[in-house]
């Protein structure tokens, strides 16, 4: 099984574990401020996301996001093999424009540059497909996100040479 060297890392807070494994690791956050947008036609939702969240000062966020996906937007939709190292993502592109609907996280990278990781389900014609969508979501028509800012939040996002994904760590 392929552990990740940010697990043990002293510096979470651990709510519960067993003599050999964490349970959860938590950190306390207040609310700050809500804003509510609507992406437009051809933007990136990622990219779009990340930018605003650079002009407001957002640090550490929740996110949700509902709308159309585009023609050809591309999600990531697991891993080719869970156990294989590295770690080789499986991509899917959307044919025809999406009903789309997802949830995320806004947190800082190393760097201090707010990073979106957002996982969305794109349904058509009875068929979905979920997803995470930092390979490229494009808006089709509109795109409604609430985004909720946490305040007093420790979470970085650092990366991890084992996974080679930059991973969720609380200072």
């Amino acid at each position: 099984m392929r552990k990740s060297t940010l697990s043990s890392v002293a510096s979470w807070t651990v709510i519960a574990s067993t003599a050999d494994k964490v349970i959860m690791h938590y950190t306390i956050c207040s609310p700050g401020r809500s804003f509510v947008l609507r992406l437009e036609d051809g933007d990136v939702l990622h990219e779009a996301v990340e930018a605003f969240a650079i002009e407001q000062g957002i640090t550490a966020a929740s996110v949700m996001a509902v709308g159309g996906a585009d023609d050809g937007s591309t999600l990531v939709v697991g891993p080719n093999d869970g156990n294989e190292s590295p770690i080789r993502p499986m991509k899917h592109v959307l044919a025809g424009v999406h009903e789309f609907i997802g949830v995320g996280t806004i947190f800082i990278d190393e760097t201090g540059k707010p990073t979106l990781h957002m996982h969305a389900s794109c349904g058509r014609e009875g068929k979905a497909v979920t997803g995470c969508v930092h390979a490229g979501v494009s808006v089709w028509l509109v795109m409604e996100l609430v985004i909720h800012e946490l305040l007093g939040c420790d979470a970085t996002r650092l990366h991890d040479p084992i996974s080679d994904f930059d991973l969720l760590h609380i200072k």
